[in-house]
This record gives C-alpha cells, structure tokens and sequence, in this order.
C-alpha cells in the first residue's frame, strides 16, 4: 500500500517527527567560543556581575565556560579601568578565595578589600548569606528573561548586550525627554 507504513493502513508519522531538543542542541555553528564547566556538568557561558548594594548592575562580561570563577572575577575587576573609584569592598562567595584571586584583585584594584562569604557547613538546603543574596536576586532578575533563561546566543558580544539590556530599567519617552533636556539631573 503505498504511504502506508504502520499496521491496518495508518501512515507512519514518526519519520517525519523533528528530533528531541536534547539531540538537535543550537541551530546554526558555534561562533563564539564555547566551553565545559566540569563542577556544574554544562557546556555553553558563564555571566560574571558586579552589583551594587542595591543589585544594580555595574558591570558584567560573559566568557567560555571552561574558565574557572576566580579567574573570571580578575577579568571582571581587570575590565574596569577605574570605572567606579567609589568602590571600597567586594564581597564575594567561596568560588573566588584563594591567593590567586587576591593577588589579581591587589594588582589591579590595590584600594579593594575583599570579603569572602562562605556557606556554613552545618547549614541545610538554601541559607540566605549576608551579602550573596544581592547577587542572587540579580541573577534571579537576569533569569526572568526569557532569552537569557538559556543559552541561546551564538557570540558572547550578543550575549552580553541581552544581559545589559535586560537589566537597565525602562524609561518611558517623558522621563527620556526630561534626562535630555537637563542632563545635570543624571
């Protein structure tokens, strides 16, 4: 019979099934590169942040994921260039200790003190940590986006400029005006 491929005449439909998502991966080649975190399993970018006390973003980059943290965080710091002279402490989790990282951070930005808030070993399933949870609810307004829930970005550039955008509060056109007629307001 032709077309016919199941039992009692019904066609065979599974031919032309797409194939799962877990198997067909990103349409398109890798432009940018990409990387293997091994501790977390996943391939794909890593986000750096810097916030402020608020969680307001100061400055972020986006890299290969087979850059572990602390090399990440001396990226992130090395960026700067004296952006924000303000800047007094960084509080920063367990993934970033260790002399190397303080060296980096004395190299470049010789005025910061770093603290490192480190999980309590007695401590059970989600802790709120003084001063991490600030990046978290950053991370957590990041994830709300629906382009940067997962990685769909072949370059890192792209990657980076959803992750800005994202995180800049919209202004409507009569705020807009008003910063353009008096920009001492800024």
């Amino acid at each position: 019979m032709p077309g016919g491929g199941g039992e009692a005449g019904e066609p065979n439909r599974l031919r032309d099934r797409q194939p799962e998502r877990e198997e067909r991966r990103k349409g398109g080649i890798r432009i940018g590169p990409y990387g293997y975190d091994a501790g977390k399993k996943v391939t794909g970018k890593k986000r750096h942040i810097l916030v402020d006390t608020l969680g307001l973003l100061l400055h972020a980059i986006v890299h290969p994921a087979d850059i572990q943290d602390r090399d990440g965080g001396v990226l992130l710091l090395s960026t700067l260039f004296g952006t924000y002279p303000f800047l007094v402490k960084l509080f920063a989790d367990a993934g970033y200790q260790g002399t190397k990282f303080a060296d980096a951070v004395a190299k470049h930005l010789p005025h910061l003190a770093i603290e490192i808030v480190k999980r309590s070993d007695q401590a059970k399933g989600f802790v709120v940590l003084p001063m991490r949870w600030v990046v978290e609810r950053t991370l957590a307004w990041l994830n709300r986006c629906r382009r940067l829930a997962k990685d769909f970005e072949n370059l890192t550039d792209n990657a980076l400029a959803f992750l800005r955008l994202d995180l800049y509060p919209p202004y409507d056109a009569k705020a807009l005006q008003s910063l353009i007629d008096f920009p001492d307001r800024l």
